[in-house]
């Protein structure tokens, strides 16, 4: 069973940043390409970030700019910096395997809980 932990969430000011961490005990970040989604109330499944092996990374245009997704190494962790936060982009945060169906991520839990993130206005 994969286990991903998501860490760094949480309430905050428009404008503020996060830094959010994404962490295995049981899992070859070294296989793969790795994304962060979110899910926000009433709102569908988002893919926002998700960075290759070879370090090429890809973003949702509604955070390009703002976000940036790192990993140390190929052996993770994983790392999503949150820049210039909006209340938009409130919702809980996943950690994953790039490509992984959005629903398995969100809403089945597949990998991780998720870390929350709140931006008020």
């Amino acid at each position: 069973e994969v286990e991903l932990v998501e860490s760094g969430g949480g309430s905050v000011q428009a404008g503020d940043s996060l830094r959010l961490t994404c962490t295995a005990s049981r899992f070859a970040f070294d296989d793969s390409d790795m994304a962060w989604y979110r899910q926000a109330p009433g709102k569908p499944c988002e893919l926002v970030a998700s960075i290759a092996l070879d370090g090429t990374n890809s973003y949702t245009d509604r955070v390009k700019g703002r976000f940036n997704i790192s990993r140390d190494s190929a052996k993770g962790p994983v790392y999503l910096q949150m820049n210039s936060l909006t209340p938009e982009d409130t919702g809980t945060y996943y950690c994953a395997v790039a490509e992984t169906p959005c629903s398995l991520v969100t809403e089945q839990h597949y990998f991780g809980q998720g870390t929350q993130v709140n931006v008020s206005s």
